[in-house]
């Protein structure tokens, strides 16, 4: 049995309990608070982005978007800090300016803020936006057409390991299901894919994972005409992981950002199908292997699980998966949950539902753990009207976030964190890296010699560890003699970060081979090697000579 869900639905269940008065008993309530209560305050956000994201700042504030709220109610890009306290970033004006930014915000390495608006602009149908983190201005920086080559764009962007931006649109125009693009800091939009249906409908969010790809999902389209999971490279090559097949299988309409934990497992929801017709979690590797369920949700059996997630999940440092459910739960205003790589699942926290509710209610926004530890999110509604900032404290560890996790020898590291005030040594793979400490929560390293690893910041208050490895990028940057040489003579090997290589090839022969530094090799001509270029492999990747080396 096939199951569909439409724009408008979606839509619908965005916005229908904002206008709703509702109270909460809710379960674990020592780990949830209340940060703030949107519409507290005049021109407040309200109705928190969508589906959309929350990044941490540079100086450890959170950074999203409200789709309503501000001076003229045409929604506001905002920050709040762990504690609580609000800062408004830029109200939006009304039409013909840039409104309604739903994809919430995504720092760029120049520490400003990109996202997406989907109404308003040139030509009404949406823009791409940078705001400064000391709020004051906005840019845009690209105007949708809604033509064949574009559409509107719904979700956030995702930060590519080159600095740019990628991101999606939907809209159905003369064959196109949506789109997906690439865009500069300084707004030069490229569509790099449009949607066929095939390859998916209506494509949302987008991760960067760990393997330089992107991978997202669609909620409609595919073989079954109900969603899929996708790979895409930077350069616009989708692979479709998975098609959803709906009741009583393995889910549908996903909608939600994907998690990707550090084995490379990709996990998600979807917001209808599964054996309770409400939902599933599942994982899947990146090569689309290994699809599996790891729960059902179902509003007849066990609604106080709560149903229907329309937002993603996030990867705890305990390596469990925290995410939202926008409805049922014990108190019918939507749940908060955490699951296991092996699919147990607990009902973490219960939102409200009766009247002279303040935790609020209906959850629609990916959750993202803070390095301090504790997971932050926000509702879409609450008995003001404009849904609440919270806070979880799951018991999870303190850490070190790398904005990006690619570079070459001497490139610069951007680290997030806190109490880095006092740091006395950063390290990348347990090599020493010079570093500069810019403020409590910010500072940078230089790559250095050394091989790939997590990167650790020793503080006064303890040692920080990254959440992800730091790939360390190899180069080749010339050989000796540049002549060439025969068979079974020595050719030394210069470039940056070697020090790290495992393989040796002279086109398609394996050469044995001494590592002398991190810039030096020498490796012996292979017999039956033939004039072709020098390939090393390492941990961080593979780098080949810039000529070819004469084989004589």
């Amino acid at each position: 049995m096939k199951m569909q869900i439409s724009q408008n639905h979606i839509a619908k269940m965005l916005f229908i309990f904002a206008s709703v008065i509702f109270n909460c008993n809710a379960v674990n309530a020592q780990t949830y608070n209340v940060l703030y209560s949107l519409g507290s305050h005049a021109n407040d956000p309200l109705n928190p982005a969508a589906i959309g994201l929350i990044s941490q700042g540079r100086d450890g504030r959170l950074y999203t978007s409200a789709q309503l709220g501000g001076s003229h109610n045409s929604g506001e890009a905002f920050a709040f800090t762990p504690a609580g306290a609000l800062g408004d970033l830029f109200d939006f004006s009304p039409y013909p300016n840039p409104v309604s930014p739903w994809s919430g915000l995504t720092m760029g390495t120049d520490g400003n803020f990109y996202g997406t608006t989907t109404s308003g602009g040139t030509h009404g149908v949406g823009t791409v936006f940078k705001v400064p983190a000391s709020g004051g201005s906005m840019t845009v920086l690209w105007n949708f057409t809604g033509g064949t080559d574009e559409g509107t764009p719904e979700s956030s962007l995702a930060l590519g390991l080159d600095g740019n931006f990628y991101g999606t649109t939907v809209g159905v125009y003369a064959g196109t299901y949506g789109t997906a693009f690439k865009i500069t800091p300084k707004g030069v939009l490229t569509t790099i894919h449009p949607f066929k249906f095939t390859d998916g409908a209506t494509p949302y969010g987008l991760i960067l994972g760990l393997d330089g790809n992107f991978y997202g999902v669609a909620r409609g389209g595919g073989a079954n005409s109900l969603g899929v999971v996708f790979r895409m490279s930077k350069a616009g090559v989708v692979k479709v992981l998975h098609s959803f097949a709906g009741y009583p299988t393995d889910g549908a309409n996903p909608v939600g950002t994907l998690a990707q934990a550090n084995d490379g497992t990709l996990y998600g929801t979807t917001y209808l199908g599964g054996s309770g017709k409400a939902g599933t979690v599942f994982k899947i590797s990146p090569t689309g292997t290994g699809y599996a369920v790891l729960h059902h949700f179902d509003r007849t059996i066990n609604i106080n699980d709560g149903v229907q997630p329309l937002a993603g999940m996030a990867y705890g440092t305990d390596g469990n998966l925290y995410g939202t459910a926008s409805l049922g739960g014990h108190n019918n205003g939507g749940a908060l949950f955490k699951i296991t790589p092996g699919g147990t699942y607990s009902t973490v926290y219960s939102l409200c539902s009766v009247a002279g509710c303040t935790d609020g209610l209906s959850p629609q926004t990916a959750m993202v753990q803070h390095t301090n530890a504790k997971l932050y999110g926000e509702t879409r509604g609450n008995s003001l009207g404009g849904g609440v900032l919270f806070s979880l404290n799951a018991g999870l560890g303190p850490f070190a976030s790398l904005v990006l996790w690619q570079g070459k020898v001497g490139a610069s590291i951007q680290i997030l964190g806190q109490g880095f005030t006092g740091t006395t040594s950063v390290k990348v793979g347990g090599t020493t890296a010079p570093f500069s400490v810019v403020s409590d929560t910010y500072l940078t390293a230089t790559v250095p010699a050394g091989t790939s690893g997590l990167v650790t910041v020793t503080t006064p208050g303890g040692m920080l560890t990254s959440t992800h490895k730091y790939v360390v990028l190899p180069t080749i940057t010339g050989f000796s003699p540049s002549g060439g040489g025969p068979v079974g003579s020595s050719a030394v090997i210069t470039g940056k970060g070697l020090i790290q290589t495992t393989r040796v090839t002279f086109g398609s022969k394996v050469a044995s081979f001494v590592v002398n530094s991190d810039t030096q090799i020498t490796a012996i001509v292979p017999t039956g090697a033939v004039t072709a270029k020098i390939s090393i492999t390492t941990p961080g990747g593979k780098a080949s000579s810039p000529t070819a080396f004469t084989v004589f």
